[in-house]
């Protein structure tokens, strides 16, 4: 029997998501008179070798499941999707990982019948609160010796077991079993500590949340595969809702997301699957795209290729693979590729961002069309390429820079105002953090008294109070104390008529604020510290301006992470109740935000009409997953090791988990292969997504001062150098 399945094989921009898209509209578009069927339940029997009989869908139920790799995949297909049929035909879209929340979250009430469950309604724990919570409970057992056998802090080891079970469950491993596949792969690996104690803090942790509501990404996924997926009720629910899953990228798609399809497929819903061999971005990160990839046996295969005027892997791919693999060999690239060679990697961002001015500014190139792609990008490196391209007033996009919101400095000022309105906090706070605080909340009208001078002298975001007088304020007027911190009035400072009347009336007017809420704090007219913090944005920095895009989107997140913090205080001390002063719970989200663990991920992360004109600079995990494309691409630090290298891309134990290799010990020989295939796959990858220039830009020595010898040393050996271009300003 044909099958109806689609399996859709394809490089990167070969145009995949496109065919997956024209597939359910040639099934949903077969024959215009098929059409009505599709909602009415009135599709006949023999018409069924033109049209499968199961793909029809109820006017009230989504019908078709689509799945993407990513939020930002996620947005394109779905919007893909409406725009080619019109928006006729429900559709629901969503990230795997998603699906599996919402799906747990739905059929809550199914999982407190059948695992005995506490009937509450189940919050869903971010990460950093994750990890918090898991330190304190297994910290009585993470002794030092333990530590010192782990050869990593605290933070990093509770960081490295929580991975484990998140990677087990998207394997379909069930907690029970983590003990066994450790005990086999863990026989040549450097962790000391043993499989059976590291699989029993994992159970206490699941079982421990369970009985709180809480989920994790790891106890999501494992309630879906170990529980839902195998519930007969759940299946009926399940199959009666889809009767067609689209899904894109299956390449970097958990290993239990196969499981949904099978049973799907097997129920006699139709699929169409995308897959890119040369894909793979979440392979380390619990994706198993060669168990993915028995799919195809179940389907009907289509292979794409490119368009050899859009893109030079047809040229450069094959020679640019063997030169890495086979250094011996002696040939040279083309003029498409070029290199930038410096000594020290100082000179490199400098001489990398002037060739990108120049090429901009002559008219090569927009700034929209280039990227510089880094295996790694420090502070020093985007500070260096955001000054130098800056002042040539070309804009730069770091993609996804998840800076850690304490690095914002209204964020530290609200912090700080917390400490001075509630007591017991004293400790958190100093001079110099008083003395930022001046001059952050002093910036918008609200704190100025709305001096008429300062708003036709200024913008709205002006500090009143500027950092020398904040400066005075604090050292004169600031009285340290570990309980009950103060502010005096200024006229305490001897010579306070050189504060200036705007910055007068601007701190005059922080004092008024902070008694008011410190009253009513003490007369607990105040909800939450959440309540203090929308005040203060609402008074001293919102007040009706236009704040910059990345003070709000930092400024939300605080406040949602706020909001997610006391959420689970509030349900823990509902469960355990203890007797802690109510400073307690703000002392630790303060010390939360310190550690940097927090994140600004603004939405949208796509930008509304055009696209903004800018440089883009991402790693190249970041650019690999965001399916970008540009004109001209900057391998920044092309002599580096890490290009071969997973990083932060691989976590601890990834290997262990995949279906092929269950519970294998990973050698060192698995190593180097692995690095080949993912150096292989990263070069005909990044390859696709250029049209016309490769910069490699290699410095002889890294940032440490150590000899740089990676594995494209070859690529940058056998180009044109442009170094001379370099200097041309």
């Amino acid at each position: 029997m044909v099958s109806h399945s689609v399996w859709i094989v394809g490089t990167s921009r070969s145009g995949k998501t496109a065919r997956l898209v024209e597939q359910f509209c040639s099934w949903v578009q077969t024959e215009n008179k098929y059409i009505e069927s599709f909602y009415t339940k009135n599709l006949r029997q023999e018409k069924a070798g033109h049209l499968p009989k199961l793909l029809y869908l109820r006017p009230t139920e989504p019908g078709v499941l689509a799945l993407a790799a990513n939020d930002d995949n996620r947005r394109e297909l779905g919007d893909k999707i409406v725009t080619n049929t019109l928006g006729k035909y429900p559709v629901r879209a969503k990230t795997p990982l998603g699906f599996f929340q919402d799906e747990v979250i739905l059929f809550w009430p199914l999982l407190i019948q059948s695992l005995n469950l506490k009937a509450q309604f189940p919050v869903r724990l971010r990460p950093e609160t994750e990890q918090e919570l898991a330190t304190k409970l297994w910290r009585s057992q993470l002794d030092e010796e333990i530590l010192r056998l782990a050869g990593v802090n605290e933070s990093r080891l509770v960081r490295r077991i929580l991975d484990l079970l998140q990677l087990a469950a998207y394997s379909g491993t069930p907690c029970e079993d983590i003990a066994e596949i450790l005990q086999k792969g863990l026989q040549e690996n450097a962790i000391n500590l043993k499989p059976e104690f590291l699989a029993s803090l994992l159970l206490d942790w699941r079982n421990w949340c369970l009985e709180r509501g809480f989920l994790t990404y790891g106890i999501i996924t494992e309630l879906y595969s170990q529980h839902l997926l195998k519930d007969r009720n759940y299946q009926q629910h399940l199959t009666k809702r889809y009767q067609a899953v689209l899904a894109d990228d299956v390449d970097d798609y958990p290993g239990v997301a196969r499981h949904l399809f099978d049973l799907l497929l097997d129920q006699g819903a139709i699929g169409a699957f995308s897959y890119n061999p040369d894909g793979a971005v979440r392979l380390g990160l619990g994706a198993d795209p060669n168990y993915l990839e028995g799919l195809a046996g179940r389907c009907r295969i289509e292979t794409l290729t490119y368009s050899p005027s859009e893109s030079l892997p047809d040229r450069l791919a094959t020679s640019m693979v063997e030169l890495v693999t086979e250094p011996m060999g002696l040939f040279s690239l083309p003029n498409a590729v070029q290199s930038i060679l410096t000594t020290s990697r100082a000179q490199l961002l400098r001489q990398t961002a002037e060739v990108i001015a120049n090429a901009i500014n002559s008219g090569q190139v927009e700034p929209e069309q280039v990227v510089i792609i880094a295996p790694g990008l420090d502070a020093i490196a985007r500070y260096t390429l955001v000054e130098i391209l800056v002042k040539q007033n070309i804009l730069v996009e770091s993609l996804n820079d998840q800076r850690p919101l304490i690095t914002s400095p209204v964020i530290r000022a609200l912090l700080t105002m917390l400490a001075l309105v509630y007591p017991g906090l004293g400790r958190l706070v100093d001079r110099d953090a008083v003395a930022e605080m001046l001059v952050v909340l002093s910036g918008s009208e609200g704190a100025s008294g709305r001096v008429e001078e300062e708003k036709n002298n200024s913008s709205p975001h002006h500090p009143k109070i500027d950092p020398v007088r904040a400066g005075l304020i604090a050292d004169y007027c600031f009285v340290p104390h570990p309980d009950y911190p103060n502010l005096l009035p200024v006229s305490t400072f001897e010579r306070w008529d050189r504060i200036g009347y705007a910055a007068t009336t601007a701190y005059n007017d922080i004092l008024q604020w902070l008694e008011k809420q410190r009253s009513q704090q003490e007369l607990r007219l105040i909800p939450s510290p959440i309540s203090v913090l929308d005040r203060a944005i609402q008074h001293f920095l919102w007040n009706g301006s236009n704040l910059p895009y990345d003070q709000l989107a930092a400024l939300r997140e605080l406040l949602e992470t706020a909001q997610h913090y006391w959420e689970i205080d509030t349900r823990l001390r509902q469960i355990d109740p203890i007797e802690t002063a109510s400073h307690a719970t703000i002392n630790e989200f303060i010390q939360l935000l310190r550690r940097g663990t927090i994140t600004a991920n603004p939405y949208p992360v796509r930008p509304i009409g055009t696209a903004k004109k800018a440089v883009t600079l991402a790693t190249i995990f970041q650019y690999r997953s965001s399916r970008r494309f540009h004109r001209w691409h900057f391998w920044l630090d092309a002599g580096s090791p890490l290009w071969a290298k997973g990083g932060a891309a691989t976590l601890f134990g990834a290997p262990f988990f995949l279906q092929e290799r269950l519970g294998e010990p990973w050698t060192a020989e698995d190593e180097k292969f692995a690095e080949e295939q993912r150096l292989r796959r990263i070069l005909v990858d990044l390859l696709s997504r250029v049209s016309e220039k490769i910069y490699l830009c290699h410095s002889d020595l890294a940032v440490n001062g150590q000899e740089q010898l990676g594995p494209l040393l070859p690529l940058v050996n056998a180009c044109v150098s442009v170094v001379s271009e370099a200097v041309v300003t």
